[in-house]
């Protein structure tokens, strides 16, 4: 078999991707539903479609393949995708990515300690991230887990109106672990007012 020379059309590498939806000449079936703007919505033959797309400079786009007959609308294809992948982009900026915080404590952690840690749980949780709490033992402390117990269930009932915790604290190696989730927040209805 002859390799093909450079710069000479080889069909097996210049593949045009296949387009999202099927395009004018592509939609086989022998009638279609119309819908739009520029014009009168009905069933109409496939062929007759394809004029009045010819007709208006535009392309016929079949937009719901599966329905019977498939649905297709006269646009500029090209604006079409244009305006689809900018919405896709803006979705996709206003969907805000969560964050897991975390914050450390050791058994012997003080009040003072205790309350700017819980101010900034309080401010992450609000911000809508998760918070990850921790108790690290170290050597002997180890023994004095229960501490740490208590420590995460105090910090949990400080976070409550704030966030929810997801379970009870667990061990995990020589970590003592709670994790907190910001509470959904409920819209509040409207009392009417009493006249």
């Amino acid at each position: 078999m002859a390799l093909p020379q450079r710069g000479r059309f080889n069909p097996r590498f210049n593949r045009q991707p296949e387009p999202e939806h099927r395009i004018n000449d592509r939609i086989r079936v022998p009638q279609v539903r119309l819908v739009g703007d520029n014009v009168t919505v009905g069933v109409y033959p496939v062929e007759e479609a394809r004029k009045m797309a010819i007709q208006q400079e535009l392309d016929l786009v079949e937009i719901s393949p599966n329905a019977d007959p498939p649905v297709c609308k006269i646009i500029d294809y090209k604006k079409f995708l244009y305006e689809k992948k900018r919405k896709e982009k803006e979705m996709k900026a206003n969907a805000k990515q969560s964050e897991v915080k975390e914050i450390r404590f050791t058994p012997g952690t003080d009040d003072h300690d205790f309350d700017f840690k819980a101010k900034h749980a309080e401010k992450f949780l609000k911000d809508g991230n998760k918070v990850k709490a921790y108790v690290q033992f170290k050597g002997r402390a180890i023994m004095f887990q229960d501490r740490g117990q208590l420590l995460l269930l105090k910090f949990a009932e400080r976070l409550a109106e704030v966030g929810v915790l997801e379970g009870l604290p667990k061990m995990e190696g020589k970590r003592m672990l709670a994790m907190f989730a910001p509470k959904p927040n409920k819209k509040k209805e409207a009392k009417p007012e009493k006249i």
